[in-house]
């Protein structure tokens, strides 16, 4: 088995919490998108944001992975950015990562208020292949990928 480490290295761990996912089954290209807006804000308001998303009223800038994409309102003024999408299924993975790493940061008695995103990273995971039967007795192959995500929330702010 081989061994895995986070990505960010951290001097003082008395002030971080930390969290990590595997084999979440959503798209690298869709959570690195949600990831790079997420990354830096406050706790609470990236929380606010994935629900947001989730319920369809906030879109996510698409800047890498963007072809075709359409502008979504609201996006230019808030990101300088017009193109959009809404991934729901990434946005509520990440919510339910972020949900853990704030249950481990009140176990580590830190104050939800004052945390921060510091590091979230995303990385390709496992993928599954499987054959889907088509006409004349040939076989395409069907993929299901998968992603890691790593999130380090610090609490920042005078004490």
């Amino acid at each position: 088995m081989p061994t895995w480490h986070y990505s960010y290295k951290v001097r003082d761990e008395s002030k971080i919490a930390k969290g990590v996912g595997f084999d979440i089954p959503v798209s690298v290209k869709d959570m690195r998108e949600v990831a790079a807006v997420v990354k830096g804000m406050k706790l609470e308001e990236a929380k606010k944001l994935l629900e947001n998303v989730i319920n369809m009223k906030e879109a996510i800038p698409v800047k890498r992975y963007k072809g075709k994409t359409g502008h979504r309102h609201g996006l230019a003024g808030k990101y300088k950015w017009p193109i959009g999408r809404y991934p729901v299924k990434a946005a509520r993975y990440l919510l339910k990562l972020l949900e853990h790493v704030e249950a481990n940061a009140e176990n580590k008695d830190l104050d939800k208020e004052k945390l921060v995103i510091r590091h979230i990273g995303v990385h390709k995971g496992m993928t599954l292949k499987r054959w889907m039967p088509r006409a004349f007795g040939r076989a395409t192959p069907k993929y299901r990928r998968t992603t890691h995500v790593e999130v380090i929330v610090e609490e920042v702010g005078k004490k």
